[in-house]
């Protein structure tokens, strides 16, 4: 009898995956306010300072210090400065009455605001002596003229779609989306709303992978199709595979690649391809297949609903992420004080359910089955705890945001 193979480590695996995921090359031009959560395909340059002159930060009075030499003094206004508006030179002896971002006249050195200021006849009283600059926004203190203030593979955000309008773009070039055929396997899975709890058959389940799989990679800034449940036969399963392998850049099954009788996605992606079965030191979600049929990439995560969940977070998510062409895959671990004991740690890489306290350290939930969808729910991220590590109240570990995961 041959021994199985070793168990792979997760970076390992992670390393492997990533090194199949070629870049999709092609891209496309969107508008701006549309690019949220897109991976950019070119560098954005500047052709502009940001802001684009002195501007005030505050509503107040310019001023030259110099002319300041105590509190109380004195100042005519001799002017009115609104934002968008243009701004004569600071005439000697007199202050300009400013407004938010506005732009500072020429001679004044320094913003006195309201609050500091006394009001009489036209004439202004500084009731406090300012310091040099303040209050003043420099011109390209945020962006200077041919900076690169957005680079080739970064992954927009909402302030970053804000960045790029701020230089000018309406528009940008972005990598293509990923277009992704998702299907279950199993005649045990039902569809909510097909049979009410109460009528169904033994043994039957509701298929929950499939709703959060399909939301998932449309997190990622994929293209879904949804082929369904497929029926647990050898000729259907080939089917599907063969129709989705055509227009499609990935095959995201979970469950059925096991070697059992009723398990058909080994089989069917073997006779149209190539398959890696992967046993991963991780838990949960040690099963993990790769595959390509054709031009597409076949990915295969294991059925049970956690390890389905995770095993996408950790190894599908950085994969399409570098189909688009983004640099960064994987979110930083923060370290937090664990207030809880985990004394029987696994021989495998774990990644606890935990939420944030308000006295800021992590709270185990109770039920860490692979099986248990709800501790994804409960929590608000997953504690990176290494082989054999055991854990005891108030030790610094690695916890990972599902808010930076799963976005």
């Amino acid at each position: 009898m041959s021994s199985r193979p070793p168990l792979r480590s997760l970076d390992d695996a992670l390393d492997d995956l990533l090194g199949r995921a070629a870049a999709l090359g092609a891209t496309e031009e969107v508008a701006t306010f549309d690019a949220d959560g897109r991976v950019l395909a070119e560098d954005l340059v500047s052709a502009l300072q940001v802001p684009p002159h002195d501007n005030s930060s505050m509503d107040g009075y310019a001023v030259r210090l110099a002319e300041i030499a105590d509190e109380g003094v004195p100042l005519p206004v001799s002017q009115r400065i609104a934002a968008g508006q243009p701004a004569q030179p600071l005439q000697p002896g007199t202050a300009a009455r400013i407004f938010t971002g506005a732009p500072v006249p020429a001679g004044a050195d320094a913003i006195v605001m309201q609050e500091d200021t006394e009001l009489a006849d036209g004439v202004v009283r500084i009731l406090r002596v300012p310091d040099a600059g303040q209050w003043i926004r420099r011109s390209g203190e945020d962006v200077t003229r041919g900076a690169v203030v957005l680079r080739q593979g970064q992954r927009l955000g909402p302030a970053a779609c804000g960045l790029a309008a701020g230089i000018g773009r309406d528009r940008v070039r972005v990598a293509r989306r990923p277009r992704v055929a998702l299907f279950s396997t199993g005649d045990e899975l039902v569809m909510p709303g097909t049979v009410p709890p109460d009528q169904m058959r033994p043994g039957a389940i509701y298929n929950s992978n499939r709703f959060f799989l399909r939301r998932l990679l449309a997190r990622c800034g994929c293209e879904v199709t949804d082929l369904g449940i497929v029926p647990d036969r050898r000729e259907a399963t080939v089917e599907a595979m063969r129709g989705a392998a055509v227009d499609h850049d990935l095959i995201l099954t979970s469950g059925g690649v096991s070697v059992g009788e009723e398990d058909h996605v080994k089989p069917a992606v073997q006779a149209l391809g190539s398959l890696d079965l992967w046993q991963i030191a991780m838990k949960p979600g040690k099963p993990f297949a790769h595959g390509r049929i054709g031009d597409a990439h076949f990915i295969g995560l294991p059925g049970n609903p956690v390890s389905s969940f995770v095993t996408f977070l950790l190894l599908v998510r950085p994969f399409l992420l570098r189909l688009q062409g983004a640099q960064r895959v994987l979110p930083a671990p923060l370290l937090l004080p664990a207030h809880f004991d985990w004394p029987r740690p696994d021989r495998r890489r774990e990644f606890l359910r935990v939420a944030r306290n308000a006295q800021g350290g992590l709270d185990l939930f109770a039920n860490q089955s692979s099986g248990v969808l709800t501790s994804t729910v409960w929590a608000d991220g997953l504690l990176d705890n290494p082989p054999g590590q055991a854990i005891a109240h108030g030790d610094l570990v690695r916890f990972l945001p599902f808010a930076e995961l799963d976005a």
